[in-house]
């Protein structure tokens, strides 16, 4: 219709938001076949040792199963819009874990850390309930940046008041309980440093000097986030817990690159690890010792003193081959004490194949994509730096646990994300997919910049 020369055109009303499906029977139905696939290895590994099915099949996939439907319902209760993949994937590598652990005992009768284990796995899905359930909003971490710092520093000090354990001081132990703080301390880091890069990132990414190839920010913007990462590392370096120190070295770059756009922090980044490693490989015997074993992996054998841990692992994914011995039909007990710790992984190349070992791996690798793709669906800042802080810690960790166990670098120490021996690992890594599931929610529920219902 046409009033005084003007047009005016109806307009339509606009549609309803567009709902996702909330996909939470995918997650269910995922939950029940990482189960059933635990449970699977578990009576192949009683089959394939005793010739029978383990009298305990029923209680431990009882007890799998009951937790992972607990951990699911707080999920849909709390979480509906989730990323589906998380928590399957917690459950089957947490699962497989157990079977691994399990396996080697028998070959162990005098130290069993399959029973600890699967407690500290209850309390991990415990921790991750709690998470779910009672952080309602992910950005209410942000208000205790300061916090979490602090108490990450108090946690990385504490070791150095109790004995070095295998020439590490990592360790608390108290009346036969042992706990290692650094692995708490990762995320509390990752959750400061998120927090403080999404404050400062205009700062950091356009103030400052260019020097040859890069911007640089100003001292005082970029001064108490290096502070912070030189102490963490410095003391890691003190209780010679090399791996979590590179794990803070990669988990600062990589944040930094996120939060400033800038490559240049990537070479950076690559130029200070190298000239770090050589330092301290040259200057710290421990440290060197393991270079010479990685770059000799054999030299003991040709001394006549047999193999060491490095070289026996190497003979197990050989022994593997393409399909692998079978669950319980191999022989990396060989590797010693810590074979249910850092070699973990030696046992799943040898019995489960390169087939065994590239499944593994892609699960790793679709925790971390599900965390990265989270963080990129979010205009907000610190959830966007969150999310990929924690999908990085997962992904630093395999590569630095998986590359020193095949040789592709030297030995560090640490504990595979949710398949080794460790029950503060084991906790700390269901908090991180507690994390990663309350950040992927909302990312779903902001869904073409509408809030789901």
């Amino acid at each position: 219709m046409t009033k005084a020369g003007t047009t005016l055109t109806a307009t339509a009303p606009a549609g309803p938001a567009e709902r996702l499906p909330r996909r939470r029977g995918v997650e269910l139905a995922l939950i029940v076949l990482a189960v059933l696939l635990s449970v699977y290895g578990y009576c192949a590994v009683g089959v394939a040792r005793t010739g029978t099915v383990p009298p305990g099949a029923a209680g431990y996939g009882a007890g799998l199963g009951i937790l992972a439907l607990v951990a699911h319902l707080a999920v849909r209760l709390r979480a509906p819009y989730a990323d589906p993949l998380p928590l399957p994937i917690g459950v089957l590598l947490n699962g497989l874990g157990l079977v691994l652990i399990y396996r080697l005992d028998l070959e162990t009768p005098g130290d069993r850390a399959a029973p600890a284990q699967l407690v500290w796995s209850t309390l991990g899905v415990g921790f991750f309930i709690l998470v779910v359930l009672m952080l309602r909003d992910h950005r209410v971490l942000q208000r205790y940046a300061y916090v979490c710092v602090a108490a990450a520093l108090v946690l990385l000090l504490l070791p150095i008041f109790f004995p070095a354990v295998n020439g590490a001081r990592i360790w608390v132990r108290i009346a036969g309980f042992s706990l290692q703080p650094s692995e708490f301390a990762k995320v509390l880091l990752a959750v400061f440093f998120a927090a403080y890069l999404a404050a400062n990132r205009s700062a950091l990414a356009y103030a400052g000097r260019r020097l040859w190839f890069m911007q640089f920010p100003t001292g005082r913007v970029l001064g108490p986030i290096v502070t912070i990462w030189l102490v963490s590392v410095g003391v890691l370096i003190l209780e010679r817990d090399l791996g979590t120190s590179l794990l803070f070295f990669g988990l600062f770059v990589v944040m930094l690159y996120v939060a400033t756009g800038r490559t240049g922090w990537i070479a950076v980044g690559l130029l200070l690890a190298v000239f770090g490693a050589v330092a301290v490989g040259r200057l710290e015997p421990h440290v060197h010792g393991r270079i010479e074993d990685w770059l000799h992996p054999f030299a003991s054998i040709d001394a006549g003193q047999g193999p060491n841990q490095l070289a026996q692992s190497l003979f197990a994914f050989a022994a593997g081959g393409v399909l692998g011995a079978g669950l319980g039909l191999g022989h990396s007990v060989l590797i010693g004490f810590a074979a249910k710790s850092d070699f973990i992984l030696a046992t799943a190349g040898e019995e489960l194949g390169l087939a065994g070992l590239s499944a593994i791996f892609l699960l790793y690798g679709l925790l971390v994509e599900r965390g990265y793709r989270a963080g990129l669906a979010l205009r907000d800042p610190f959830a966007r730096l969150l999310a990929v802080g924690l999908a990085s810690i997962v992904a630093l960790q395999v590569f630095v646990i998986a590359g020193g166990v095949t040789g592709l670098i030297p030995l560090t120490g640490m504990a595979m994300p949710f398949l080794a021996q460790g029950g503060s690992s084991v906790v700390t890594n269901w908090a991180i997919v507690a994390l990663l599931i309350r950040v992927s929610d909302s990312a779903r529920r902001h869904y073409d910049g509408q809030v789901a219902p």
